[in-house]
């Protein structure tokens, strides 16, 4: 059987255990290109991880015959650029969430791979894991019965190089991220709440900088609607005392506890009784959704990450930062 061979875009941080790994240890996978702007980089991340071939030009990795699909690992100011560039080539995309700076970009990227009819998958990974897969099992069981709201709590103490211009990560500087740290956090939880309770139809909220380290935003609350009657509301703070981060999916019978990004157990609770159910997380976090995606592309399954999920995602918090201005 056919294996789909992958090149990266853009091989940072990202792309050294969460990601990487995972294109080699996939079955039916090969990564076999890699590509940084640095080209010593570049090669260093292929010495290390046994790839055959690096490049410091994205269209000479994007226009390799021996590559069948990019995965796009560059900040989000790049998203949108490198997959208009691949679908021109004729190859579907793994795009890093969030899936492009706004919404706009997200509709320009779906379009140009529509129209070269090539797949366009986004990296919500979470939409893969088991313990996310556990949660939406639950639901689905009725496990705590009609659901009516859910609420998230997401509060972090600043990072050192936040304070200095000069150390400042991209994730804050709103020209290359979108925003601030909202947008490549709060999307995480978006999504896998539009993953296991549907879209959110209605969104809202403020944003506003408090504590001055940068000029994106630093707090963020939203009022949610989605298209089952649900409700929701959620807070993001980045210049907190401590780091915290906890839902709630309340229903008619019970509630479910979670975190979006750490590994205690999922709580389900209801008047009667308490459970724990503790799934720990993969070592290469996006391998079981690549998975997914490899299978899709040899017509053996199907991936529930793609482009126009994504562009909700965005979509939604375009809404709930509609009202800030960088």
């Amino acid at each position: 059987m056919k294996t789909i061979r992958w090149g990266i875009i853009g091989c940072g941080d990202v792309t050294e255990v969460k990601s990487g790994p995972g294109f080699q240890r996939a079955e039916h996978s090969e990564l076999i290109a890699v590509m940084r702007r640095q080209g010593e980089l570049a090669q260093d991340y292929a010495k290390r991880h046994q790839v055959k071939k690096w490049y410091d030009d994205a269209d000479a990795l994007i226009n390799d015959p021996e590559v069948d699909v990019v995965y796009i690992a560059t900040p989000p100011a790049y998203h949108m650029e490198y997959t208009l560039r691949c679908a021109k080539a004729g190859k579907p995309v793994y795009v890093e969430k969030p899936m492009a700076r706004n919404y706009n970009e997200c509709e320009a990227m779906i379009e140009a791979c529509q129209k070269a009819n090539v797949q366009l998958f986004v990296a919500y990974y979470r939409r893969a894991l088991p313990r996310f897969l556990k949660i939406k099992e639950l639901i689905e069981q009725e496990r705590i019965g009609e659901i009516r709201f859910v609420t998230t709590t997401l509060y972090q103490k600043p990072r050192k190089d936040e304070y200095a211009e000069a150390t400042r990560p991209w994730r804050v500087i709103p020209e290359i991220a979108g925003a601030g740290k909202f947008l490549d956090l709060a999307s995480h939880t978006l999504d896998i709440f539009d993953f296991i309770l549907g879209p959110i139809s209605e969104a809202d909220g403020m944003a506003s900088n408090q504590a001055g380290l940068y000029k994106a935003e630093d707090i963020v609350t939203a009022n949610l609607k989605f298209s089952s009657g649900i409700h929701g509301v959620g807070t993001w703070c980045f210049t907190a005392y401590e780091d915290y981060d906890m839902n709630e999916i309340v229903g008619s019978k019970g509630k479910i506890k979670f975190s979006t990004f750490r590994n205690e157990p999922i709580e389900l609770i209801t008047s009667t009784e308490k459970m724990l159910f503790p799934i720990d997380n993969p070592i290469h976090i996006q391998q079981p959704l690549i998975q997914t995606i490899v299978d899709e592309l040899r017509g053996m399954g199907k991936c529930q990450s793609k482009g126009i999920d994504g562009a909700r995602t965005n979509k939604v918090m375009d809404k709930i930062l509609k009202e800030y201005k960088w």
